[in-house]
């Protein structure tokens, strides 16, 4: 997009974030574009790559600062640095973006006078968090499922499976499948004063998609499939591990497209006039009986797939959702910009588990020689991303149901 580069010669961004992978959207060798991250053995070979393609001193990038400490930081952490601070100030009107905005990150680029390219936290707060969503949504509820919202001490058992989330969760690891009085009464006896939103249980595949709100427009991203709760790849039976670009053209029909279409529009739209700019995704389900589609989540940041979506689209003569991210938060025009299309390719996350906290050396081999793009996390806590492999087809036959080479992958983890 040379908009784009034309814009990144007088407002240079600088990503800061926990995780490298999440910044790697835009090829390496863009100028003006830097990135602060932790440093360890994946950052370090991302860098030196980044060298080599620039034909620079192969130690590493001049664009990408990697902070070596004996934790690995937070984004917040990370900004407060020295080594970050003294980087940031030596470039000529630089723009920050991070991966999820807070007010601890408002503040610390207030006290340096740093643009934040980031929407407000507390919109972003407000949209993602599920008591106020509801409130948020207005008229817009009706694409939920049915719900109400109650106190926790106040919720009854009445003998049918439900969903009960709490106000905060990341990943689906706030969300629980209650099916039974005595597992409802455990959590009550903990957390009896918590707000809870409470939602029939719909089964069925999960679909979900990268959207960018520019100016006034709604640009509606790539539909995917999302890989949910399978193991062994984690242990949370919604905790969300993985994409495939290729099989909602199998599972969706034109008339299910159009719906899930103008769900994303109809959320974009009030997105827009609440101010915000930029990437959002939503999570949809669609009910295996009757085929309708509900709103399940919706993520008012860059959903985590943004990455790899983007290196997909990269080639292509339309933009990235990536690079109309940026554009959309640099305030440029939107006119003539269409997003580029992907109907292949899929990625799956191996999640820390409570029981696993490493895959093999030997099995790391045998998945690259398979032809797969490995990404190796440093993280120990349950939950958080072990290994993230990346695929140029799908890996999915159908819902909960791999294909050959999501088979491949499976025997290889099991």
């Amino acid at each position: 997009m040379l908009a784009l580069k034309k814009a990144l010669e007088s407002s240079p961004i600088v990503y800061i974030t926990r995780d490298i992978e999440r910044a790697l959207g835009l090829p390496l060798t863009t100028e003006n574009y830097y990135i602060v991250s932790n440093h360890n053995a994946f950052a370090k070979s991302i860098a030196q790559d980044a060298a080599q393609r620039a034909g620079l001193c192969p130690a590493g990038s001049p664009q990408i600062l990697l902070i070596k400490e004996k934790t690995k930081l937070d984004t917040r952490e990370l900004l407060e640095h020295p080594e970050t601070i003294k980087f940031i100030n030596r470039l000529k009107n630089p723009q920050i973006l991070v991966f999820k905005n807070t007010p601890q990150i408002e503040k610390i680029c207030r006290a340096h006078g740093w643009k934040l390219l980031n929407p407000k936290a507390e919109l972003a707060n407000r949209i993602e968090e599920k008591i106020s969503q509801v409130e948020w949504l207005e008229k817009l509820a009706r694409y939920l499922p049915p719900h109400t919202i109650s106190e926790l001490k106040d919720v009854s058992w009445k003998g049918k499976n439900f969903i009960l989330q709490f106000n905060r969760a990341h990943t689906g690891l706030g969300t629980v499948l209650i099916t039974s009085k005595k597992q409802l009464q455990e959590l009550q006896a903990i957390f009896p004063d918590r707000p809870v939103r409470l939602t029939q249980y719909i089964t069925g595949p999960m679909f979900t998609n990268n959207n960018i709100v520019w100016g006034k427009k709604v640009f509606i991203g790539n539909i995917n499939y999302q890989i949910t709760g399978l193991r062994p790849f984690t242990d949370q039976p919604f905790a969300t591990i993985g994409n495939d670009w290729a099989l909602p053209h199998k599972l969706l029909d034109a008339k299910q497209i159009k719906q899930y279409k103008k769900i994303v529009n109809d959320i974009g739209k009030k997105l827009a006039r609440d101010g915000w700019k930029g990437l959002f995704g939503i999570d949809v389900i669609m009910n295996e009986k009757t085929g309708k589609l509900f709103l399940i989540e919706i993520n008012a940041r860059q959903p985590a797939s943004t990455t790899y979506e983007s290196q997909l689209q990269q080639g292509t003569k339309n933009s990235t959702t990536f690079e109309a991210h940026l554009a959309s938060l640099l305030n440029l025009k939107p006119s003539g910009i269409t997003l580029a299309k992907i109907n292949d390719g899929a990625q799956i996350i191996q999640r820390v588990l409570s029981t696993k906290n490493k895959v093999s050396t030997t099995k790391i081999e045998k998945l690259k020689k398979s032809g797969l793009n490995i990404f190796q996390y440093a993280n120990t806590k349950p939950g958080e991303d072990l290994i993230r492999i990346q695929s140029q087809h799908g890996i999915m036959a159908g819902h909960n149901k791999f294909n050959k080479i999501g088979k491949q992958i499976f025997s290889i983890l099991k």
